[in-house]
C-alpha cells in the first residue's frame, strides 16, 4: 500500500470519527469518491475503532505484528464434533471466541478458535496442544477449565469453559467497588494464581477484562493464552519458552498498562510479573482508577517504568496493610517484590477476617466519549515511512535498553577452573545452567600422625559422611528472572549445554566418564555415549547432533550412540588441542579453539572454523579461545579475562573487521582455554565474573597432622610434582600451551633446571636409581613416553615406537619395567600397560577393560601394582597381585592417586581433599586396614590442569620416602574462581550498528512514536504467522494491509 493511501486513510478516518455515526456513511461516499479500497479501509477503522479499548487490549509484539489476512470467516451454524457454534462472542489474543452447545452433555461451551495464520503452522500447532495440556491440568474454582481440544480440516480450537455475567471490567467501570467485594475477589483471585503457580504455569495478562467477577458470584480467572509454563512441576515437556501464541525473547506480551517493568522490556518473566499485574487489579478495584496510564502504549510504558502510582489514592480507600501489600506487589525491582501470590493470598483472608464493607464516594473523572489520539496515529503513519529510511530493527534497538543483573552463588559454592565452561544460556535467554563446587567442611582436627590415627575417630565411614570426589560437581538451573537455582536431579556433572530447544541439558558426567542429557521437564539422565575421559566443551546442533572435544572434534547423535571423528588434530600444522566448539545459528559450521604446541598460553591460540558441508578449515583468530557468535553479527571470544568482539561473516566465514573489547572481568583460564560465558540466540549474554586463571601455584610440604610449610620456589603452573627415590630433588611440570619439565635440588636451592625443550612435556618420574627422568611428549605429535639422564649429560631418547597417548607412572623395584597408562581410545579411557626395556619394547595391556585405569604404582617388592579404576562408578583405589594374580579392592567411597611407603607398610591415597591411609600387611597375602584420615586440605587435584583430570589418570602429589611429609601443590591465587554471574539482556544491541546511536542523538523526538511502531512492522527473523491484532487501531491497520 503506497504512502499516500495511509495518509488519506489517517485523515478521513479523524474527519469521519467527528462526525456523528449517522452522518459517517454518506460522507465516506462523498470524500472516497469511487475509490473503494479506500472507502473500505477508512470505514475498516470505524468499524473496529473503541477508544475505551484501546489500553484493554495486549499491547503487540514483533512476531504479532506480520500484516495477516482476516482470520477465517464466521463460524456461526457449523458444528465441530460434539459442538454447534451458536454465536460469536469476541475476538481475543488466541483467536475469536464463540459460543457453543455441547449436544452430548447438553451444556453451553466456549469455543476459542485459533487463527487461520497459526492453524496451517505445524509448529505452533504441536506447541498449541502441548501447552493445551498442560492448561487443562489447572483444575480449580476460580479458574475458567479447558475442556477439549478439537480439530477439523481449517479449524483448531479449544473448548472452554462458558463463564456468564460481568467482568472486573465491567464492574470497575462504574466506580470504585466495596472494600469487602474489592478483598474478596483480590483473594479468590490470588487462590487462582496460586494454583497456577503451584503447577508452574503464569498467566503473564491478568487484567480486570480477563477476570468474571459478577456481583455475589464466583471469580473464574479467565483466558491463560499468555500463559507460559515455569519451573519443574509443569506438566508434560513444555518448553519454558514457548507460549500459546508463539513468542520470542524481547517481545512485549500483555496489556500494556498491567505489564510488569521486566515485561515491558521484553526480559525474561516468571511468577512475580502476574504478582505485579495483580497488585495492579487490586489497586484499580480500590480506587476506581487505573495504577499505571497513559495516552498511548509509550506514555503507559514509560509510566510503568518511571512513574509510581497514587499512592494517596490508595490509602485513603483501603487499610494500611492491604496498601502495604499492593505496595510490595508493584516493587518495580523484580528482586524486592513480593514473591509468592500465597503471602498475599494470606494476608486478604486476615484483612477480611475484621474488615467491614464500605464503599469510599470520591469524584471520579471520567470522560463519556474518548478518541484514538490523531497525534499517535499520526505518529504511527509517519513511523512507516521512517522505518523504511532506517529500518524496524534500528528503531527496536533503540528503545530495548540492555540491562545488567548480578546472580551471587550460594556462600559455600563457586565455580571452578576446568577443562570446559561450567556456564550455559538457553537459546531463549530464560534458563541459567552452571555447575558448581562446593567448599567441603573442615574435618576435626586430630590427635596425632599415622600411628595413632585410628584413635582419633578419623576412620572411612560408609555411611556418607566423607565428601566426595572433588570433580563431582552438581549442576544448577536457574531462571534468568528468578533468584532461586534449583539442583538438576541426577545430574552431578560438568560443562553442561543447552539443546536448542530448551527442552534438554546435556553434560558431563566425571564419575563414569560419560556423555549425558537430562529433560528440564523431570527425569533421570540419559546417556548419550559411553566413557570418554574428559571434554573440553560441547555444542549440541540444530540438526539434533552433539560436537564435543577431547584433543580433536567428535560429533554423535542426541538420541545416543558412538561418535565419530568429526575433526583431528592437525600434527603436520603443530596443533595440539581442539576445544571449545559452538555451531554457528546454521548449524552448517562448527567455531572452536585450536591449541599450538609453540603457544604458552590459551590467550596466544587460534580460532577456527569448520564448514560441515565442504569439511574446510580455516583460521579466523590469532590470539583468544571459547569462540561464540553472536546475533549482532559477531564473533565473541576470551582473551586474557576480556572478552572480544569482531564483526563476522556467516556465509563466507570471514572476520570482516577488527576486533574490540566489549567485555572485561572475565572468569577465564588461559591454561585450559576455558572462558565461562554463553549468549543466546535471542542476544543475551551471561558470564561469570572473576580472574584469568593463570595458574599460579606454589609446592608445599604438608606433615602428617596436615601442616604445611612453603618451598623457596616462585609461583608458576605447576603440576605433577615427583620426588626422587632418595627425596632429595624434584621433577615438576610447569603448565602452559607448550608443557615443560623442570628438576630442583632441595639442598642446593637456586632457580628449577629446565629439562625438555621441544614440544609439550608431561609427569615427570624417575627411574630406581635416580639417573633418569620418564616423561611424555608431544615431539612426535602425538603423546609418547620418552626418557634422558637427570644430569642433562644426554637427549632424550624415545622409550617405544608402539602407541600413543602415553603417561608413564612407575618403575618396578629393579628399573626393568615401566607401568604406564594408554588411551587407545579416547571415548573409553585409559588403559593399565606395561613395557619391558629387554627385548622388542612392545607394551603389554595389564589392565584393559571398558572402563578408566590409571596411577599404576609398584609396591617396593615388586610383588603388587596399585591403580584407580572407575568401574564402580567412581574412582576407587585398589591393589593386584603383578604380573597376574587377585586384585584387593583398597579404599571405600572412592580413592585415586595410590603411593606406597618405601617399606610397603602403609598406601596412601587421595579422596576429594582428604589424605587417606590403610596399613598394608603381607600373610599370607595382601591385606588392607579400614581406611582412615590423614588430614584434610585444599590442594590441586588436577581439576585446574590442561592434562589430567582429577579421577583415575591425575596424580598431582607425592609423599616421601620416610612417608613423613606430602608434596602438595596449593594454588597461590585462591580466588581464581567464580561466585557470582552477570546476566545481561539485550546484550547483542550494544554491538549493533553505531548508526543506531546516530539516529537516537539527532531524532530523539521521534523515538516515542517509532517505539510504538517498532512493534506493529515485523522483525527478520520473527514468527512469520501471528496472532490477531489486539487494538483497534492496530486491527485496522492490519486488515488494511491485507486488502
Amino acid at each position: 500500500m503506497n504512502p499516500q493511501h495511509w495518509m488519506d486513510v489517517e485523515r478521513l478516518f479523524h474527519e469521519a470519527l467527528a462526525l456523528p455515526p449517522q452522518r459517517r456513511t454518506a460522507f465516506l461516499d462523498d470524500s472516497c469518491a469511487g475509490n473503494e479500497a479506500l472507502k473500505r479501509d477508512v470505514q475498516s477503522l470505524l468499524d473496529e475503532s473503541s477508544a475505551d479499548d484501546f489500553l484493554e487490549q495486549p499491547a503487540l509484539d514483533p512476531g504479532a505484528t506480520r500484516l495477516q489476512p482476516p482470520t477465517q470467516s464466521s463460524l456461526v451454524g457449523r458444528r465441530l464434533s460434539e459442538y454447534e457454534i451458536t454465536a460469536r462472542i469476541g475476538a481475543g489474543g488466541m483467536g475469536e471466541v464463540y459460543r457453543a452447545r455441547d449436544v452430548k452433555l447438553g451444556r453451553d461451551v466456549a469455543v476459542k478458535v485459533l487463527p487461520a495464520p497459526m492453524a496451517s503452522d505445524a509448529a505452533r500447532i504441536a506447541r498449541f496442544k502441548r501447552e493445551a495440556q498442560i492448561l487443562a491440568t489447572l483444575n480449580h474454582p476460580h479458574i475458567a477449565a479447558i475442556y477439549a481440544l478439537e480439530e477439523s480440516e481449517d479449524v483448531v480450537a479449544l473448548v472452554l469453559e462458558l463463564v456468564d455475567g460481568a467482568t472486573l471490567a465491567d464492574r470497575i467501570h462504574q466506580g470504585p467497588l466495596p472494600l469487602n467485594d474489592a478483598l474478596t475477589i483480590a483473594r479468590q483471585t490470588a487462590e487462582a494464581l496460586e494454583a497456577a503457580h503451584a503447577k508452574g504455569i503464569i498467566h503473564r495478562d491478568l487484567k480486570p477484562a480477563n477476570i468474571k467477577a459478577p456481583a455475589g458470584g464466583t471469580v473464574k480467572v479467565l483466558d491463560f493464552g499468555l500463559a507460559k509454563a515455569i519451573g519443574e512441576q509443569a506438566a508434560g515437556d513444555l518448553s519454558q519458552h514457548a507460549t500459546l501464541h508463539a513468542t520470542q525473547e524481547g517481545m512485549i506480551i500483555g496489556t500494556a498498562t498491567y505489564m510488569s517493568p521486566e515485561q515491558a522490556r521484553g526480559l525474561p518473566v516468571d511468577k512475580r510479573t502476574d504478582i505485579w499485574a495483580f497488585g495492579c487489579v487490586v489497586y484499580e478495584m480500590l480506587t476506581g482508577r487505573k495504577a499505571f496510564h497513559g495516552e498511548t502504549v509509550t506514555d503507559c510504558l514509560a509510566a510503568i517504568l518511571g512513574q509510581d502510582p497514587d499512592w494517596t489514592a490508595l490509602t485513603l480507600s483501603s487499610p494500611p496493610t492491604v496498601a502495604a501489600l499492593i505496595k510490595r506487589c508493584l516493587e518495580k525491582d523484580a528482586q524486592r517484590r513480593l514473591a509468592d501470590i500465597g503471602e498475599a493470598r494470606r494476608e486478604l483472608e486476615n484483612v477480611l477476617a475484621t474488615a467491614t464493607a464500605r464503599v469510599i464516594p470520591r469524584p471520579v473523572e471520567r470522560s463519556t466519549k474518548r478518541h484514538v489520539s490523531m497525534l499517535t496515529y499520526a505518529a504511527s503513519i509517519a513511523g512507516l515511512i521512517v522505518a523504511g529510511m532506517f529500518g524496524v530493527r534500528t528503531v527496536r534497538q533503540l528503545m530495548l535498553k540492555p540491562e545488567r543483573v548480578d546472580i551471587e552463588l550460594a556462600h559455600d559454592e563457586f565455580i571452578p577452573s576446568t577443562h570446559s565452561s561450567e556456564l550455559a544460556l538457553s537459546n531463549d535467554g530464560t534458563l541459567i545452567a552452571y555447575a558448581s563446587s562446593k567448599r567441603m567442611a573442615s574435618m576435626p582436627k586430630m590427635e596425632s600422625g599415622s600411628d595413632n590415627a585410628a584413635d582419633s575417630g578419623q576412620t572411612d565411614d560408609t555411611s556418607g559422611a566423607m565428601p566426595s570426589m572433588t570433580m563431582t560437581e552438581q549442576i544448577y538451573v536457574r531462571s534468568t528472572g528468578q533468584g532461586t537455582a534449583r539442583p538438576l536431579g541426577g545430574a552431578l556433572g560438568s560443562a553442561p549445554f543447552f539443546s536448542p530447544d530448551g527442552k534438554w541439558l546435556g553434560f558431563w558426567h566425571a564419575p563414569t566418564g560419560t556423555l549425558r542429557k537430562v529433560a528440564l521437564s523431570g527425569g533421570a539422565p540419559i546417556k548419550i555415549t559411553d566413557a570418554v575421559s574428559g571434554i573440553a566443551g560441547a555444542a549440541w546442533g540444530p540438526d539434533d547432533t552433539i560436537v564435543f572435544a577431547w584433543f580433536d572434534l567428535f560429533r554423535v547423535p542426541a538420541s545416543g550412540g558412538s561418535p565419530s571423528l568429526l575433526l583431528k588434530v592437525d600434527e603436520d600444522r603443530g596443533e595440539r588441542f581442539l576445544r571449545h566448539p559452538s555451531f554457528l545459528p546454521s548449524g552448517k559450521a562448527i567455531l572452536y579453539t585450536v591449541g599450538m604446541a609453540d603457544t604458552y598460553s590459551y590467550d596466544d591460540a587460534e580460532i577456527g572454523v569448520l564448514s560441515l558441508d565442504t569439511g574446510k578449515k580455516k583460521v579466523l583468530v590469532q590470539g583468544g579461545t571459547s569462540p561464540r557468535y553472536s546475533p549482532s553479527g559477531h564473533l565473541i571470544y576470551a582473551r586474557a579475562g576480556t572478552l572480544l568482539a569482531v564483526p563476522f561473516d556467516t556465509d563466507k566465514l570471514e572476520v570482516t573487521g577488527q576486533p574490540f573489547p566489549v567485555a572485561n572481568g572475565l572468569f577465564m583460564s588461559a591454561n585450559t582455554g576455558m572462558a565461562a560465558f554463553s549468549i543466546s540466540s535471542a542476544g543475551h549474554l551471561v558470564y561469570a565474573a572473576g580472574p584469568e586463571e593463570r595458574g599460579t601455584r606454589v609446592p608445599v610440604w604438608v606433615d602428617k597432622e596436615g601442616h604445611k610449610s612453603t618451598l623457596p620456589l616462585p609461583p608458576r603452573s605447576y603440576l605433577h610434582p615427583r620426588l626422587s627415590p632418595d627425596g632429595r630433588r624434584l621433577a615438576i611440570e610447569v603448565e602452559g600451551a607448550s608443557h615443560d619439565i623442570f628438576t630442583y635440588d632441595f639442598a642446593r636451592g637456586g632457580e628449577p633446571t629446565k629439562m625438555s625443550f621441544d614440544g609439550a612435556s608431561h609427569w615427570p618420574s624417575w627411574t630406581p636409581d635416580g639417573r633418569r627422568l620418564t616423561f611424555r611428549s608431544w615431539k612426535t605429535g602425538t603423546m609418547t613416553m620418552w626418557w634422558m639422564p637427570a644430569d642433562r649429560s644426554g637427549p632424550a631418547e624415545l622409550l617405544t615406537t608402539i602407541g600413543s597417548m602415553q603417561s608413564p607412572e612407575s618403575w618396578s623395584p629393579d628399573g626393568k619395567t615401566l607401568a604406564f597408562t594408554q588411551m587407545d581410545d579416547p571415548q573409553r579411557g585409559s588403559d593399565i600397560y606395561t613395557l619391558a626395556l629387554d627385548g622388542d619394547r612392545k607394551p603389554h595391556a595389564l589392565v584393559r577393560t571398558k572402563f578408566s585405569e590409571g596411577s599404576p604404582k609398584f609396591s617396593p617388592n615388586g610383588a603388587w601394582l596399585a591403580y584407580s579404576t572407575n568401574e564402580s562408578g567412581q574412582p576407587e583405589v585398589w591393589a593386584m597381585a603383578y604380573p597376574a594374580g587377585e586384585h584387593i579392592h583398597i579404599s571405600t567411597n572412592g580413592g585415586t592417586d595410590p603411593f606406597w611407603r618405601h617399606d610397603g607398610r602403609q598406601l596412601y591415597y587421595r579422596r576429594g581433599d582428604q589424605m587417606m591411609v590403610v596399613d598394608i600387611s603381607y600373610s599370607p597375602t595382601l591385606t588392607a586396614s579400614k581406611p582412615r584420615v590423614l588430614w584434610q586440605g585444599d590442594y590441586l587435584a588436577g581439576a585446574g590442569s590442561s592434562c589430567g583430570m582429577a579421577g583415575p589418570t591425575s596424580a598431582n602429589y607425592d609423599v616421601t620416602p620416610d612417608g613423613e611429609r606430602f608434596l602438595m601443590i596449593e594454588d597461590a591465587s585462591p580466588n581464581a574462581e567464580c561466585e557470582r554471574l552477570r546476566f545481561v539482556s539485550n546484550w547483542s544491541l550494544e554491538l549493533k550498528n553505531p548508526g543506531a546511536i546516530q539516529l537516537q542523538a539527532s531524532s530523539a523526538g521521534l523515538i516515542p512514536l517509532l517505539y510504538e511502531l517498532s512493534h506493529l512492522l515485523p522483525v527478520k527473523g520473527s514468527a512469520t504467522s501471528a496472532s490477531p491484532a489486539r487494538s483497534s487501531r492496530y486491527q485496522a491497520s492490519s486488515a488494511i494491509a491485507a486488502r
